[in-house]
Parts: C-alpha cells; structure tokens; sequence
C-alpha cells in the first residue's frame, strides 16, 4: 500500500496541542508500517523546520526517532517540501536516507502516472509569495540566517511560519484563490500532460475531483482530528481519516 499525507504542522499551538498531534502522528505510522510499501510526505510535516550544521529543532525528536526506524527498517519515504519546512539541508538525507525534493515531483506507481506538489504559488494571487519563496529559498539568505544563533533563529523562523499561515488563512480559499488556483492547476496539468492524478496539500480541505482523463486529490490536513490521508493500493486512490 502506497500512502500520501501532507500538512501535519508539528509545532503548531500550544504544548498539549503539539503533543497531541505528534503522538497521533506517530502511532498513525505505527498502525500503517505492516502494510506500507512507500510514505510520500507532501510538504508541511513541520509548522517550522530550519538546520544548522550541527542544530536541529530538539522539539521533534520523537518524530525523527520514529522516521529512523522506519529507514532503519528499510522503508520508503519520499519528502516534499512545504511553505513551512523549507530549511532542509541534508540531515534527513545523511541520517535517514530521505531525499527531501524542493519542487514538485512526477512520478509512475504500478502504471499509474502521478503529479505531487504541496501546491503553494499555485494561487492566482500568489506572486508576492513566490517572490519571498525566491528571497528565503535563496543559498545566500539561508547562509546569513545560519550566522544567527539557532535560539533566535529557530525563533524567528517560527515567528516567520505563524506570518504565513495567517496569510494563506487570509486567502479564505475562495473564489480565484487557492481552493480555485489548485484545482485549476491539477486540471491544467493533467489535460496537458496526461497525469492520472495530481496530489497536493497546503489547501487544508480534503478533496476529490475527477477530471476527463484524471484526478485531483487534495489530502487536507492534521490540524483537527479526524485528520484525512490518501492510500493507493496499486488500482485505486482512496482518500481516508484516522477514525
């Protein structure tokens, strides 16, 4: 079983809410490793993530203990980043062999062809973000961010996160928005290029919408419970809760 989940913004809220979230995470991956052949993680699995050379967030060690089990144990995981956990580096890489993808990534599951994204600047009103996306994604900014130290930087950084939730959640997801842009977008692309579905998240709405040719499946979020993933058993996608 192929598995798809995106958006689980560990460290978000306050530290009940964040633990609640996390333990749910990770007996969620507990309760699929009998069955799980392949983990795509599409963007946002931290509300913040940024690296040093020698830091990382201490917040999520559980987390990231449980994914080196899994890599221990010789599972897949594929990682897509989000607007919120662009700090990767090559931790994820060196300790756990997961190869985080900065852009979105196309792929063939048993036959089936796939198009993952998380799906942000996929609004029509997003060139400011995509502007900033630029500036924060630049080497030599995240160079300079690495000159501060991690107490005031990780802070920053979360300070930075909070900034762009509130302006995704200004969005309202309506009309010409995102909602509109990523299901415009999903279409586009699978008319033009013939994908049988494209995957996002970022939008927190759990959807499905067919197309002539293919699917759009949006895998919503972590932030409320019940939260909702996708699997693919190889024929078909189904979108799911943890309840």
């Amino acid at each position: 079983m192929i598995y798809f989940i995106s958006d689980i913004h560990l460290g978000l809220g306050t530290r009940s809410q964040q633990a609640e979230r996390e333990k749910a995470f990770i007996e969620f991956l507990q309760s699929i490793e009998h069955d799980c052949e392949s983990l795509f993680i599409i963007g946002d699995l931290f509300d913040f993530w940024f690296e040093y050379r020698t830091v990382i967030p201490k917040q999520f060690y559980r987390t990231l203990a449980e994914l080196k089990r899994w890599s221990d144990n010789g599972k897949s995981i594929t990682y897509l980043m989000g607007n919120h956990d662009f700090g990767h580096v090559n931790f994820f890489k060196e300790e756990f062999g997961i190869t985080v993808h900065e852009d979105d990534v196309a792929c063939t599951i048993n036959g089936t062809s796939f198009y993952l994204s998380h799906g942000d600047g996929k609004a029509y009103n997003d060139t400011g973000y995509l502007i900033l996306k630029r500036i924060l994604r630049n080497p030599l900014s995240k160079f300079l961010f690495r000159l501060i130290h991690p107490d005031i930087g990780i802070g920053i950084a979360s300070w930075a996160s909070k900034g762009s939730r509130i302006h995704t959640d200004a969005k309202e997801f309506s009309e010409r928005s995102i909602g509109d842009g990523l299901r415009d977008f999903a279409e586009k692309t699978i008319r033009e290029s013939g994908y049988d579905y494209v995957i996002m998240g970022h939008k927190h709405k759990a959807e499905i919408i067919t197309f002539d040719t293919g699917t759009y499946v949006n895998l919503g979020h972590w932030l409320s419970f019940p939260a909702t993933y996708a699997t693919f058993d190889g024929n078909i996608l189904e979108l799911r809760s943890t309840e």
